[in-house]
């Protein structure tokens, strides 16, 4: 028993027991964990002696910090690098940057951050290593973490856009001498978003619990280093209560998803027809 010593008496095994309800039957056992959990309570933990959804708000925010950072670094140089790997298609900019793209989506994240922390580091000792507080902190773990993102969302838009300057009302735009840079970002940048959101929305919901490694690697105070500690130390209660928070945000950003489908694209719509 994980919860009392190993010399228990066979009495102390069996009042720690009953006080758990161990003893219920099964669907007894189960249904009073559903109700439970629905109202959010998981229990306690079983190595922290805390509430579980205690132990969760307080680390939340340091994966959201992580996942959006990393988000955020690789949407901001992918699209742009994207566009113009389309629009000068077949130049050196476009089979340099499709390159490091396939580069950026071979290497493993935490093979990534552990080459820079030992460059960055330990060697100019310009970044700290590990923890969490300030902005330095968090430039290792986010590119790290983001830099495979980046390559993926750099390709897709690429090939969305090089579909995109290919239709007619493309052609059309131009034929009416409409400034490229208009054409680009005002009408083919926006249905090329489509797909880009699609696949970012389901990524960022991998990325809340892909932080599980490089939190580890950095010593990063979040829910990934959390449910691993969780896993080690066999805290049933705790491991259940993250991956419900995980599910929960991966079903709320794909909703976040459909709702921006009707912004970008206004022929989306959820209401029904009269």
């Amino acid at each position: 028993m994980l919860m009392l010593p190993g010399d228990a008496s066979y009495q102390e095994i069996e009042e720690l027991r009953e006080q758990l309800g161990f003893n219920d039957p099964l669907y007894v056992q189960y249904a009073r964990f559903a109700i439970k959990a629905v109202q959010g309570d998981f229990g306690e933990s079983l190595y922290y002696h805390v509430p579980v959804m205690e132990l969760i708000i307080e680390r939340l925010p340091a994966s959201l910090e992580l996942a959006v950072s990393a988000m955020i670094f690789a949407l901001v140089l992918a699209i742009p690098l994207g566009i113009l790997s389309a629009v000068k298609r077949g130049s050196m900019l476009d089979m340099g940057s499709m390159f490091g793209a396939l580069l950026g989506i071979s290497m493993p994240h935490f093979w990534l951050g552990i080459m820079m922390m030992l460059f960055f580091s330990i060697h100019l000792g310009w970044l700290p290593t590990s923890g969490r507080g300030t902005f330095a902190h968090l430039i290792m773990p986010a590119v790290s973490l983001g830099l495979s993102l980046m390559a993926m969302f750099a390709r897709l838009t690429r090939s969305v856009m090089l579909e995109v300057l290919s239709l007619d009302y493309i052609r059309t735009a131009r034929a009416k001498g409409l400034k490229e840079q208009v054409i680009i970002y005002k009408h083919a940048l926006k249905n090329a978003l489509i797909p880009l959101v699609t696949v970012a929305g389901m990524q960022f919901g991998f990325l809340i619990g892909g932080t599980v490694i490089i939190e580890t690697v950095f010593a990063w105070p979040g829910l990934g280093r959390l449910v691993i500690q969780a896993i080690f130390g066999r805290d049933y209660p705790l491991v259940q209560g993250i991956v419900f928070v995980f599910s929960f945000i991966f079903v709320g950003i794909n909703l976040l998803v459909d709702i921006l489908y009707v912004y970008l694209d206004p022929q989306i719509s959820y209401s029904e027809e009269k």
